[in-house]
């Protein structure tokens, strides 16, 4: 008991509504204003003329509204107006810019289809891992939402196209009316960028309800049960696109 209460003597006393100490607090994340400033570099390493495009937007917003403000006499309470405006379409630039620059870090990375389609979050159900592949390591992705399921394949598009109908055949044993959508991501100039991927899924004819999504995910879990363990080198769960960069969309 002697010992607890030197222990306690020795440790700082806190009033019952005092703030715990600094030391106690958990590690938070980086600030909003950090964030950004974090985004802004990675942007600016891949896309040096963002600074340019930024200052463009700004200066274009504040041209317009000087030029109202001169024509109804009131430049003065319109340049306060079109500070925040031009900062808004400064920001706006750098989300774009950011998004372009985030994709492109994948290119070329196994795993990047699987990358593009984790943009997507409301109303889809997205399959981390790979649902087929072959030994050159091209990858087929699987998603589940209101258009069906989305097979996003990885890889030159002669060779993923077997692997896709493969695919798609096994579904069809199980799902018979859902509606199963291809898109093949890629560099090449009949393939989907990886950041069209997700506005491409987006687009996609709704043919089943929410509903139907959670059925037909759990319908699908009997071909992916006894899935053989992802290709050596592809982990979807290091490649990712920045969420900060693709979150101004």
């Amino acid at each position: 008991m002697a010992k607890n209460s030197d222990n306690d003597a020795g440790a700082p006393k806190r009033g019952l509504f005092s703030r715990k100490p600094k030391a106690e607090k958990k590690n938070k994340e980086p600030g909003r204003l950090k964030q950004i400033g974090q985004v802004f570099q990675m942007t600016r390493r891949n896309d040096p003329m963002v600074v340019w495009w930024m200052a463009l937007a700004a200066l274009a917003v504040i041209a317009v509204c000087l030029v109202i403000g001169f024509l109804i006499n009131n430049w003065i309470t319109m340049l306060i107006i079109a500070i925040p405006l031009a900062l808004l379409a400064a920001m706006f630039v750098m989300s774009r810019r950011a998004e372009k620059a985030a994709f492109s870090q994948l290119e070329g990375r196994p795993g990047a289809a699987g990358a593009a389609m984790s943009v997507l979050r409301r109303g889809w159900i997205l399959k981390q891992e790979p649902v087929a592949y072959n030994r050159h390591q091209d990858l087929v992705y699987l998603g589940i939402g209101r258009p069906g399921i989305v097979l996003v394949t990885e890889g030159p598009k002669s060779r993923v196209r077997e692997l896709a109908a493969s695919e798609r055949k096994r579904i069809a044993r199980v799902l018979p009316n859902v509606p199963v959508h291809v898109i093949n991501a890629g560099p090449d100039e009949d393939q989907t960028p990886l950041a069209e991927v997700g506005k491409k899924m987006k687009k996609l004819p709704k043919s089943i309800t929410k509903l139907e999504v959670s059925a037909v995910d759990k319908r699908l879990s009997t071909l992916t049960a006894n899935r053989l363990p992802i290709p050596k080198g592809v982990d979807p769960n290091r490649v990712r696109p920045n969420r900060r960069a693709t979150r101004g969309r």
